[in-house]
Order: C-alpha cells, then structure tokens, then sequence
C-alpha cells in the first residue's frame, strides 16, 4: 500500500515553562519513525504520558516537529496556520476524547458540523444545509436535530456528531484520539462499528490512539507499541498480539487477558510508575521497569529493528535472547 503519511525521526521537545521554575524540556515525542497507507488503520498504544496524543496532531501538522520530518501524500508538511497547511488540513480529520468538551455548548450542532465546509469553501452556502443533513444520517443521527445544543444529546451521539465533524471535508486522513474512552461500553462497541464502517466505505487512512488493546485488535491493521515518546514495537496487529517481543507489549497485553480467553498468560507487574520526560533513563527507556535489563541497557539505545514475523520490529537490543 502506498503511505500517505510518513514521519521519519519525529521529535516534539515542550519548552519548559517560566512561571514553574524553567528547569528541563519536557521531550513527548523521541524519534519516531511511522507510517499510515491510504486505506489502513494503525493503532498507537502506550500508558498516559507515552507521546500517543502528541504524535497524532504532529502528523497533523496541529504541531510542529522539534527535529524530524512529516509528509503528508508526498508533500512535506507545512508549517502550522500557513496557506499551504491549511489547504492540506482540508484532507485530515480529527475525533477529540471528549465528545462533550470538544463541542461549544453555545452553537448549534449543525452549525459547528458545517464549520469546516465554510472554512474550507466546500459549497455554496444554499448547499451547505444539505451537506450537513447528509453527514448526520452518514453517522447514524437524526437531520432533523441539526438546530439542537450539544447539552440535547447523550455522550455516544455527541461523539457521532464530532465524527460529522470531522468528515465534513471529505478527509483523507483521520486522526482519532481515544474516540470511546470516555463512553459507556455497550456505546464504545456502537462508534467502533462506525468508524470501521467509515475507514471501509470512505477509504480512510486512520491513525487509532487508544488504551484498549481489544479495540485495536478489532479495527486496526497493525499497531505501534509507544513508550516515553518512543515506538518499542510494531507490526501487524494479529502478530504483535499474538507473539509480542517487546517487554513492555507482553506487560500491556498481560492485563488484558479477554484478548483471548483460551490462553491465561500470567498478569506481569511493572515496578514503578514511568520515567519523568523531562529527565529520561539513558540507552534504553524502559530499563529502568525491564525484568531483563542488562548493563548494556542503560549504554545503547535500541533502534527499532526487524525481529519476528515480517513488518514486527522491536526496540530491544536483548529481543533475540529474550524470545
């Protein structure tokens, strides 16, 4: 498949702040090496903290890199809020967590649906109605509700109505940063079918952040594995799942034993809570909660090599002996 999203070597350092007493560069994002074909879904995992969220608005181009370089359909990303990036973010899309927060409480659904076609001069304004009526039915709602508040409607159809949103554009590329987190469960399992139902109707590349690996498992094609702003591991989603080589992958899918109920792999405990961004371990950053670290841990950082089933690479230099 052909990318339409690469980074290569990807970093996002956050300046310290004065008012907190400057100090150290808080470094989310750590050389990062991605892609996303037209048509995929790649899911990025990792505890809070890890970089997910930061990653996905630097391939947006809602950041930009410290170090490192993105390209968006074989154009280098342009600089945030230029021409150039704004005629491009007509093609990405972004679903927020909240799907409360992420809507303005004052405006009318339909109107902050439609924000995008005027924008980005998509339709005259006498079409505009139409447009937005058609992306209410696409995503499962009524088009008769277009003129209600967002306080109107419960937490799955306020999601709905973000997902309007962000397709307003027709994008390319939809970025969706814990689009279920926050939602009861039986309505998680009604956005997920949504959003695989999308990616397979509208042919969206989509990059899917989440904590709940069995999410991932269900819409996405392969998966990278983030850890204080570093990719351990990726691959496809059935290898990585079912022979992880990374330590800290084998602890995440550890504790969540329904990814497959036949197979009781005893629950691994990390020590400790992760490293500060600000000061992170040298060589490899997860020596420090590793059962296998060597001294040669803290010396070498591990680049992310192939190891396993073919597109599994693995950011550990002790994999071979691991595994």
């Amino acid at each position: 498949m052909t990318p339409l999203v690469v980074a290569e070597g990807v970093e996002k350092v956050f300046a310290p702040r004065a008012f907190l007493g400057g100090g150290r560069g808080v470094r989310a994002v750590a050389g990062v090496d991605a892609t996303v074909a037209r048509g995929e879904a790649l899911g990025i995992v990792g505890e809070s903290g890890s970089g997910k969220s930061t990653l996905g608005r630097l391939l947006l181009g809602l950041l930009a890199p410290t170090g490192g370089r993105i390209a968006f359909d074989g154009e280098a990303l342009p600089p945030p809020g230029s021409r150039a990036w704004r005629r491009l973010r007509a093609r990405m899309g972004i679903v927020f967590q909240d799907p409360f927060g992420s809507l303005d409480a004052r405006r009318s659904v339909g109107a902050q649906v439609g924000d995008g076609l005027a924008i980005h001069g998509r339709g005259g304004a006498a079409e505009r109605p139409a447009r937005i009526a058609a992306l209410f039915r696409r995503v499962g709602l009524d088009p008769l509700r277009v003129d209600a508040f967002p306080h109107e409607f419960s937490g799955g159809q306020r999601q709905r109505i973000g997902i309007a949103r962000a397709l307003a554009t027709e994008p390319d590329f939809l970025v969706a940063d814990e689009p279920v987190s926050a939602l009861d469960v039986s309505i998680q399992a009604q956005v997920v079918r949504l959003l695989a139902d999308l990616r397979r109707d509208l042919g969206l590349a989509m990059l899917f952040i989440s904590h709940d690996l069995p999410v991932v498992r269900h819409l996405c094609d392969r998966v990278a594995v983030m850890y204080l702003g570093r990719v351990v591991e990726e691959g496809r989603v059935a290898d990585v799942f079912a022979r992880p080589a990374h330590p800290y992958t084998r602890a995440l899918l550890s504790a969540t034993p329904m990814l497959d109920p036949g197979r009781r792999a005893a629950r691994i405990i990390l020590p400790g809570d992760p490293p500060s961004p600000t000061d992170p371990p040298s060589g490899c950053v997860f020596r420090t909660r590793c059962a296998h670290a060597a001294p040669r841990c803290a010396e070498v950082v591990p680049r992310l090599d192939p190891f396993g089933a073919p597109g599994q690479r693995v950011a550990c230099i002790r994999a071979a002996e691991i595994n």
